[in-house]
């Protein structure tokens, strides 16, 4: 690392060597140049490129605009010959788009080193090229810096040259690791700036403010690494104010040297090893979560350091699947009754993602109950409804029974007892805002049963205190339960009221009736009631044609008395008319047909 600075400082003390050694003779115009390089670099960044992040762009950029000037300038180096480098000199300088030439070479050497550095992640050793072009890049400030102390250029651009010059050595310093160094330079800068910003206009102002507030974090953490303590904290603050995607590489950075020193965790009485570096981080990063949430000034802000924390736990636990995966393919599985430290660990980061996500949905709660509160009363127009509620402690009641099928604290008893009734408590509030959902859809039985549900699981689990340790904080969830009971109760009178009236709104339904009758005068002859209309051309005498009604069919009968009576036995006289014989007459008489009845 001393090598490196001492490279660094030779090639700017030659820079500044050769720029010494060229002609200072003054035989430009005598108008003098204002070139505001801050600007004109942010604009050239903001229109083809960087707004997205697209570095090779804007080196494209830089490279057809450097051509395009030096044509313009009549300034090529070379002809169809070959190259010849030519650089500019306080003799040529005889516009001010020379001094253009020098700040677009360093922009470009500056760009494709941040482009490197993007693909730096994969391919660890393009850092070495990035290296070399900051140098370049620096290089070329420090032209770019002895030619504007020209006296044909203003104040203000000596002092944005000095600045930008300052920047880049800084930032150079800082891809060195040398912390001392690139604070200092990135000081200068960042000083120089601060006073550019309070001599110009409210409108140009507010370019340069914002490139004091750019070095800020790499000032923290240069600071850091020298030896302040306090600098990882501002970095987290910085963090949750903005600019995410500057600090998450720096915070990363801190958070990796300081889990160095943790290697194991102790959860309930049993300590693990920690071996995994993303599990470290994360560790570190919980550890820090109540400094950040108490230094939170509002919910969204709150909010965003428990989405930034569960998705650093979802990458750890992730990672040790991983590995659990990977050690489960190479080793035999040995049945023991003790778990595993690494699924041990496995349970405390389920655990811990488990109850953070309870933390962010009671956060969120609060936010929904205040614009609930607020909608109901009238004072907002933003529409609330009763089933965000129902998600949220939808996704608490989940979670809990997550934790409750925890792998190695099936045989806890006072971790399961004191999730039963975090349990219930969830399931109580779950049911109130499920019975508002039925009354608005106007489903009167249904509300009333969900109230006495939620009435039910406030009985069980009011008065009970949480003894575990781990659940403490949500003792504040169990002492709602008597609010509770009262918005129980009203809406449970409410919803029985309604569900007998079989209405909505009493008020609505009264205004629709009316004293006098509808019905035609032949339906109320022994009544009498003022009816106007019967003085008019169309009297309410008798409706026609007549509505119709149902009437009795004509009836059927059936002679069902037969199938009852019992008629007496003919048998003996059948058998008496069997014996008569007739003789040889009755035969004849039989044979022809003689004598038959008629």
């Amino acid at each position: 690392m001393t090598e490196t600075t001492s490279n660094d400082s030779d090639t700017i003390t030659t820079t500044q060597q050769q720029s010494g050694a060229k002609n200072d003779s003054n035989k430009g115009p005598e108008s003098i140049y204002t070139v505001p390089l801050l600007k004109l670099i942010k604009e050239a960044q903001q229109q083809h490129g960087l707004r997205h992040g697209d570095y090779q762009r804007y080196r494209t950029y830089c490279s057809s605009r450097l051509h395009r000037l030096r044509k313009v300038l009549h300034f090529p180096q070379g002809d169809r010959k070959g190259f010849k480098k030519r650089e500019v000199t306080l003799d040529n300088l005889k516009d001010e788009k020379f001094i253009y030439l020098p700040l677009i070479q360093a922009e470009r050497a500056w760009a494709y080193a941040m482009q490197l550095k993007q693909e730096s992640n994969t391919e660890p050793r393009k850092k070495f090229h990035l290296v070399a072009r900051l140098r370049k890049a620096v290089s070329h400030t420090i032209h770019l810096e002895y030619i504007c102390q020209s006296p044909l250029c203003d104040a203000r651009t000596k002092l944005e040259a000095q600045a930008y010059s300052a920047w880049m050595q800084g930032t150079l310093f800082f891809e060195l690791q040398e912390w001392k160094q690139a604070s200092e330079k990135l000081v200068l800068s960042q000083t120089i700036y601060e006073k550019l910003a309070s001599a110009l206009n409210e409108d140009e102002q507010i370019l340069y403010k914002q490139r004091v507030e750019e070095l800020n974090p790499n000032l923290r953490y240069c600071a850091y690494n020298i030896g302040d303590s306090s600098a990882q904290q501002d970095l987290l603050n910085m963090r949750s104010k903005g600019g995410k995607s500057e600090l998450d590489a720096l915070i990363a950075q801190t958070r990796e040297k300081q889990a160095a020193s943790l290697l194991e965790v102790t959860w309930r009485g049993r300590t693990v090893p920690v071996r995994l570096e993303k599990i470290r981080v994360f560790l570190l990063a919980y550890q820090g979560l109540d400094a950040s949430l108490g230094k939170a000034t509002d919910c969204d802000a709150k909010l965003s350091a428990y989405e930034t924390i569960l998705l650093d736990c979802k990458e750890a636990i992730q990672s040790l699947k991983e590995d659990l995966a990977a050690v489960a393919k190479t080793k035999v599985d040995v049945q023991t009754s003790q778990l595993g430290s690494q699924q041990y660990l496995l349970s405390y980061l389920t655990f811990l993602r488990a109850t953070l996500t309870i933390d962010r949905n009671l956060v969120m709660v609060d936010v929904f109950q205040k614009n609930f509160a607020a909608y109901q009363s009238g004072e907002s127009k933003k529409v609330a409804k009763p089933q965000e509620g129902v998600k949220l402690y939808e996704a608490m009641v989940q979670l809990s029974g997550e934790l409750q099928q925890l792998q190695g604290m099936e045989n806890d008893k006072k971790f399961q007892n004191d999730l039963e009734l975090l349990t219930k408590v969830f399931k109580a509030f779950r049911c109130y805002y499920m019975a508002l959902t039925c009354q608005g859809n106007r489903q009167w039985a249904e509300a009333l049963a969900l109230y006495q549900r939620a009435e039910t699981y406030i009985n069980q689990s009011e008065g009970k205190k949480l003894g575990d340790s781990e659940f403490t904080k949500y003792s504040r969830v169990g002492q709602d339960l008597a609010h509770l009971r009262s918005l129980v109760n009203s809406g449970k009178c409410a919803a029985h009221a309604q569900n007998i009236l079989g209405v909505e709104d009493i008020n609505a339904a009264m205004s629709g009736l009316s004293v006098r009758s509808k019905k035609s005068l032949c339906l109320r002859l022994d009544e009498f009631v003022e009816d106007v209309s019967l003085t008019t051309a169309t009297p309410n005498v008798i409706k026609l044609p007549p509505t119709m009604a149902p009437v009795p069919c004509k009836p059927l009968f059936f002679d069902l008395a037969l199938n009852h009576i019992t008629f007496p036995s003919l048998a003996e006289n059948m058998e008496n008319k069997k014996n008569t014989g007739a003789g040889i007459t009755g035969f004849v008489k039989g044979l022809w047909g003689w004598g038959g009845k008629k």
